[in-house]
């Protein structure tokens, strides 16, 4: 289990609203990136509808960007 499942997983009830958010927003994008095809790229509507199908939590277009921007940068 990756570091950021365990975060969600044991957090998402002791951090305030924003965080927990912006947590399930890179979750979204995590599962995005790991559930695409070979050569298609992940968008935004991605993120998006994986947010609202796995989490039940609408992200507009800024906080997905900012998701997948945050999740594709180098650890």
């Amino acid at each position: 289990m990756t570091g950021l499942w365990r975060q969600v997983l044991n957090d998402t009830e002791r951090v305030d609203s924003h965080s927990r958010e912006q947590l399930l927003a890179l979750g979204a994008a995590e599962l995005a990136h790991a559930r695409r095809a070979a050569e298609s790229p992940v968008t935004v509507d991605d993120v998006q509808r994986i947010a609202l199908a796995e989490f039940g939590l609408f992200l507009d277009e800024q906080a997905a960007t900012r998701a997948l921007r945050e999740w594709s940068r180098p650890r």
